[in-house]
């Protein structure tokens, strides 16, 4: 069963840790797929895209995919969408890839995504 977790950053601002299976720490894409990441005063940054955050590009073309741990994540119910705690440069200097093809998803690149977000792996 789903668990969600309740955070309150203001009056009426409710946050939700992103809800997982308790068996594997997974969440089905088809969840949140397209759901808009937001700055905690509520500035839109991105969407999600699968497990990683989409930022920028034209007509699909040129964006950059910066992959989150979901522990880096919050889900607001007043923004219908998630909020990640991160300034600009922590964001910009995150690692990324383009376009033009995937990084290898072993554990190695995982741990690398973990530590840069400052998340145990």
């Amino acid at each position: 069963m789903a668990q969600a977790h309740r955070h309150s950053h203001g009056e009426n601002d409710t946050h939700l840790a992103v809800p997982r299976d308790e068996a594997h720490n997974l969440i089905a894409s088809s969840r949140v797929e397209g759901t808009a990441v937001y700055r905690p005063d509520g500035e839109k940054i991105g969407r999600v895209e699968y497990v990683v955050m989409n930022f920028g590009g034209f007509l699909g073309m040129g964006s950059e995919h910066r992959p989150l741990p979901w522990d880096a994540l919050e889900y607001s119910t007043d923004l219908g969408g998630y909020v990640v705690s991160a300034e600009d440069d922590k964001l910009k200097n995150s690692p990324s890839y383009g376009d033009d093809g995937e990084p290898a998803w072993d554990d190695v690149y995982r741990t690398r995504i973990y530590g840069y977000w400052g998340i145990p792996y």
